[in-house]
């Protein structure tokens, strides 16, 4: 409904939402490789009676805990697993290769596996040869990438790399698993398209237990890309730019819409301070928190004419805007969320409250008509309805169908189509899996003599993205209520730094404090703090250089330096 709004009343495309900082990259890589930027497995499938799982750039049992249970269960029952992550996470204690990547180096490690993976001709020969278009232009790239030198970029033992690239290659079953430590970087499309190059090239394309499977970060943040949360695409990924397609959105919607590509929403901050953007209207996001940079989002916001934040709570995002429109929560209204596998979850009113919180749909209904769209008020099954008639992958899906207990993924083309489990079967979507030949670049900001650690951001266990619902429980606060930074013994020693000493956090953007947490679980020279905390506010450290191709930030790499405390006050 809020990108139906953007296109009919404000006239642009400039609509997105907060994939763009998280998985914009997995959505934009994937469509370009196989075409299809979503998930290719189910959780299940992915998890249970699979021989090797490659888990790269994710710490599921904290940021994706059910996830992450099935796959220390898997391991316990035997399943081989290959983590490659910058930090000792809990599953590396479980692991029989940890590959301890120098964070942004994603590419390099997958050509290097690449490289050995063809030398020792452990590829799937007549896969390539039939389903692939690109092989000989990456087989010539990923010469260059020996396990020596992956070694030496990625800080890596090239005989591990060896051995990890043999384990997955000659596995049976072998699901590609990853997260924003793929994405959120540069590179992080072509991250992630090495990823797909590494799963095709084996053949683990279109199969059980195998595949390429991004975890998405919300519980909706697959269905708001779906539903054509997007500067560049209608609702299931139809092209604004597509005349054909156009035509038919402006039957179904009544009005002339624009073939003009809109702006994603990191590009949105810096046309508001440049006087292009004059109005913006966010619904249930926290960029102030959320996103990079943030004395350059303030400034960005306190830059606009106008503007409006429909939200659950007044948060520091909200606290700028010119206008609060209240929303009720998820245990108000009726619904469906689309998960991470695909899969269109029915979700049903549990409770009602006083006060003057509206449904999203409602709110966004009374404002298309005040603009002078004549937007009839729909309930949510008619909604979906509309979504069925004009989005191909979403035809067959219905209220009535999801009531009756259908469990239904996308692509369901029709009222008997049974949906769809695993993408990709006996073809890729786009005909031809493209072999995308990636070089590795390092990421924008490297450390130096001014700032010479490299900072790396996540998520914790005990509480959510910018914490707005999770840090209004005492028992969560109580288990985690404070931000720290995880550094190297080795580092803390240089500088004097004990564990559980408050710290002065620094990079080019602004300084924090945080209470250190010494140890190995991160390398020498590397660091990393969670971005939940409103006494550790992390984004304002981290860069808000972008992705060339999906504009996402990179969260993961920035160059920082620790300092004793001293007095707070100088700072």
């Amino acid at each position: 409904m809020v990108q139906k709004m953007v296109r009919t009343c404000f006239g642009t495309n400039n609509t997105d939402n907060c994939a763009r900082v998280c998985h914009s990259a997995t959505v934009t890589g994937l469509a370009k490789t196989l075409g299809s930027g979503a998930m290719t497995n189910p959780v299940y499938d992915i998890t249970h009676d699979v021989d090797v799982i490659l888990l790269v750039g994710s710490n599921p049992e904290e940021a994706h805990p059910v996830v992450g249970m099935q796959i220390r269960q898997a391991v316990k029952n035997g399943t081989r697993l290959i983590v490659a992550d910058p930090r000792d996470i809990s599953l590396t204690k479980h692991a029989d290769i940890h590959l301890k990547l120098r964070p942004g180096t994603n590419v390099a490690f997958a050509n290097g596996m690449m490289h050995v993976i063809i030398e020792e001709g452990l590829t799937d020969d007549a896969y390539i040869k039939e389903n692939t278009e690109g092989y000989e232009e990456l087989k010539e790239l990923v010469k260059e990438y020996t396990p020596e030198k992956v070694g030496e970029l990625c800080h890596i033992d090239p005989d591990k790399l060896r051995e990890a690239a043999r384990m997955y290659a000659c596995a049976q079953k072998a699901p590609i698993i990853y997260c924003l430590g793929v994405t959120e970087h540069t590179t992080g499309t072509e991250g992630v398209m090495s990823m797909s190059n590494l799963a095709v090239i084996c053949g683990k394309i279109g199969k059980s237990g195998c595949g390429v499977n991004p975890l998405r970060g919300q519980n909706n943040v697959q269905g708001a890309c779906d539903m054509g949360a997007s500067p560049t695409d209608y609702p299931g990924y139809q092209k604004v730019d597509n005349a054909e397609v156009r035509k038919k959105f402006e039957k179904a919607w009544g009005v002339s819409l624009s073939d003009k590509p809109g702006l994603k929403a990191t590009e949105v901050f810096p046309a508001a301070i440049e006087g292009r953007i004059k109005g913006l209207y966010i619904q249930g996001e926290d960029p102030v928190v959320s996103d990079p940079d943030t004395k350059h989002i303030i400034k960005a916001l306190d830059s606009l004419e106008f503007f409006v934040v429909q939200d659950l709570f007044m948060t520091e995002t909200a606290k700028r805007a010119d206008v609060v429109l209240p929303a009720i929560s998820y245990a108000e209204k009726e619904g469906t969320f689309t998960n991470t596998e695909r899969r269109v979850q029915r979700i049903r009113k549990a409770v009602s409250l006083k006060g003057d919180m509206r449904p999203d749909t409602d709110i966004l209904t009374d404002l298309m008509n005040a603009m002078g769209y004549p937007q009839k008020r729909m309930t949510p099954a008619e909604i979906m309805d509309e979504i069925a008639s004009v989005t191909p992958s979403f035809a067959g899906i219905s209220y009535k169908r999801l009531d009756e207990g259908e469990s239904l993924q996308w692509p369901c083309t029709g009222p008997g189509h049974p949906g769809t489990a695993i993408m990709h079967e006996g073809h890729p979507a786009r005909g031809k899996a493209l072999l995308y030949p990636a070089r590795y670049v390092p990421s924008a900001e490297l450390p130096d003599e001014e700032y010479p650690l490299m900072l790396m951001t996540g998520r914790i266990l005990y509480q959510y993205n910018a914490s707005a619902m999770t840090s209004r429980s005492q028992g969560l606060n109580e288990m985690a209520g404070e931000g720290f930074i995880e550094i190297n013994y080795k580092d803390a020693n240089r500088l004097y730094i004990g564990n559980g000493e408050r710290v002065i956090v620094r990079s080019r953007r602004g300084a924090v404090t945080a209470t250190a947490r010494v140890g190995r679980k991160v390398s020498e020279g590397e660091t990393w703090m969670p971005f939940h905390f409103p006494d550790s506010p992390v984004n304002q450290l981290t860069n808000a250089a972008l992705d060339e191709y999906a504009r996402i930030p990179e969260f993961k790499v920035c160059s920082i330096r620790v300092e004793k405390i001293g007095d707070w006050s100088d700072y």
